[in-house]
């Protein structure tokens, strides 16, 4: 039976009838306390979500539609090692790559944590030669450049969580990531280091990603070429549990950091693929980050629902998605070390639900992951803010913010003219944001200021657009930590409540699959015998020429 045919489902899809036409504004205006009832604490973050077009009854009907699609079962599972990625057959336990000492959490019986404090503790000694300078490069050099070269979980992770850190990181290092098979990509990021200084890190669990090891051949070329063969060993590290192809990149498999097939690659920074954030930011730090992770990680597991952070954002995202046909939804933090998170939520998020069949392989009758977006306030206000503020659509989202900054300046020590600090000023605008959505400007408010008449529509804001606000006291490793696992459990949440597998991609297969083809047809001598459909073949053609090649 499809979830849409539960009683609990039907009486959701009623309710958001009656809720359709309800202003926040009403909502606001009937509970005097509804700024502090609607929030929750979560380790170091705080989330406000009274400015979502809820009630005391939605939220029972959500939580009642979560107990329907048995969320306490299926978090019990994946805690408990079962192989709930039916598709692939394995387990899912990124929550196991934060795990403590001493904690057990099997697969098949077997107790991974050792396993996973082994590969840290590797890890950590490395980076911490590296980091001191005993790690040397093949002329005896010290290492000053780390290239990390990965695709999808494997650059997307440590590169967000590199920015996000980098007030935490040693600035005599040099940290490149390389993911684009564009050969600018790489082109750019080698362009001005110097080989013997510079450390490699290869991140493929296969070590057959067509993506990575074209680059990383590419990087192997420039330093051979500088150095000779023999020195690949002391500047190649790999990430990845093929020894034999490590060994025949020329990578020593003692300096080949393992990880596991129950562990996602958009899951993953927190594992072995983190490594260059290791190096980066230092082993104390990295440890600080996994702390955040485990706090939220406990929240989840053991929080009752209607206090649990990320299931509550979990649901909410459904109420929109499903009862208003929300398409999107818009990530804006409030930090420029962030940039990077809606492009990494991008790939938890759409990547893990983004599915058109149940578990069972039928198809879905409802609308599952949204399409996730977003960039740093303040810039975003002054681009596509207006279509939130004033357009047609409906973007839930979520703004995140911070009680102190990295850097507090500006202010009465700031530049001449400055209007406060510049942290007060950010902060002004996210709750300024906020705030307008929710509750907008009337036409009476509009025309009470003497605007012209033929201007006053356009000055009207009708607000009662959604958004929760998530603060946490500053940006550091443990908060970011706590943040990314929100998130993950949020995603997780969504995918039981739809009844998908969240943790199989086989949507990235086909186009791969196809682009093998492809490209000996674009680099043969001789005309290809192209038997694709009439664009395809077109195009081809077109590179073809353009590429002195015969058609």
């Amino acid at each position: 039976m499809s979830i849409t045919d539960s009683q609990e489902w039907q009486a959701l899809a009623r309710h958001a009838d009656e809720m359709r036409n309800v202003h926040l504004r009403e909502l606001f205006d009937s509970d005097a306390q509804r700024g502090e009832r609607y929030t929750v604490e979560a380790a170091d973050l705080f989330a406000d979500y009274s400015k979502q077009r809820i009630t005391d009854e939605t939220l029972r009907l959500l939580l009642a539609l979560a107990e329907k699609a048995g969320l306490r079962q299926r978090i019990d599972a994946m805690f408990s090692g079962e192989r709930i990625n039916t598709t692939e057959d394995r387990a899912v336990l990124h929550v196991a790559l934060r795990a403590p000492r001493g904690e057990t959490i099997e697969v098949d019986g077997d107790d991974v944590v050792p396993a996973v404090h082994e590969v840290l503790d590797k890890m950590s000694e490395f980076a911490g030669k590296v980091r001191a300078g005993v790690w040397q490069g093949a002329t005896g050099k010290q290492i000053r450049n780390v290239v990390n070269i990965g695709i999808g979980g494997s650059d997307l992770g440590p590169a967000m969580a590199y920015d996000a850190l980098l007030d935490e990181t040693d600035r005599d290092l040099t940290v490149k990531f390389v993911s684009n098979v564009d050969g600018d990509d790489v082109a750019e990021a080698i362009r001005d280091l110097d080989p013997a200084e510079t450390l490699v890190i290869v991140a493929s669990k296969t070590f057959t990603t067509i993506e990575t090891l074209t680059n990383a051949h590419t990087v192997r070329r420039w330093l051979v070429d500088a150095l000779g063969e023999d020195a690949v060993e002391k500047h190649f590290v790999a990430l990845s549990t093929n020894t034999d192809e490590v060994k025949k990149f020329g990578i020593d498999p003692e300096n080949m950091f393992v990880f596991w097939d129950w562990v996602g690659g958009r899951y993953s920074f927190d594992s072995a693929i983190g490594l260059s954030l290791m190096i980066a930011i230092g082993p104390e730090h990295f440890r600080e980050m996994l702390a955040g992770f485990r706090a939220i990680d406990e929240h989840f597991r053991s929080t009752p629902f209607e206090r649990n952070l990320p299931v509550l954002m979990g649901l909410l995202g459904v109420w929109y998605g499903d009862f208003f046909d929300a398409q999107t939804h818009a990530v804006l933090p409030y930090s420029a070390y962030l940039e990077r998170l809606p492009m990494y939520l991008q790939q938890l998020d759409m990547e893990s639900n983004g599915k058109s069949v149940t578990r069972g392989g039928e198809r879905v009758d409802y609308q599952t992951g949204p399409i996730v977006w977003g960039t740093p306030g303040t810039n975003g206000q002054h681009a596509y803010y207006q279509l939130i503020h004033q357009g047609t659509k409906l973007i839930p989202a979520d703004f995140v913010g911070f009680l102190e900054p990295r850097h507090d300046v500006g202010g009465e020590d700031g530049p001449s003219g400055a209007v406060g600090g510049h942290h007060d000023l950010l902060m002004a605008n996210l709750f300024a944001q906020t705030e307008a959505l929710a509750f907008g400007k009337t036409r009476e408010e509009v025309e009470a200021e003497g605007t012209d008449a033929s201007v006053v529509p356009h000055k009207v804001f009708e607000g009662n657009h959604p958004t929760t606000t998530i603060l946490a006291p500053k940006l550091t490793p443990r908060v970011l930590g706590e943040i990314i696992a929100m998130w993950e459990h949020k995603v997780f949440t969504q995918g039981v409540i739809w009844d998908i597998n969240s943790f199989d991609q086989w949507g990235v297969e086909l186009g791969k699959t196809l682009a093998k083809r492809i490209e000996p047809e674009l680099t043969a001598d001789s005309a290809p015998d192209l038997q694709h459909d009439s664009s395809t073949n077109a195009l081809i053609h077109r590179y073809r020429a353009a590429r002195g090649r015969r058609n």
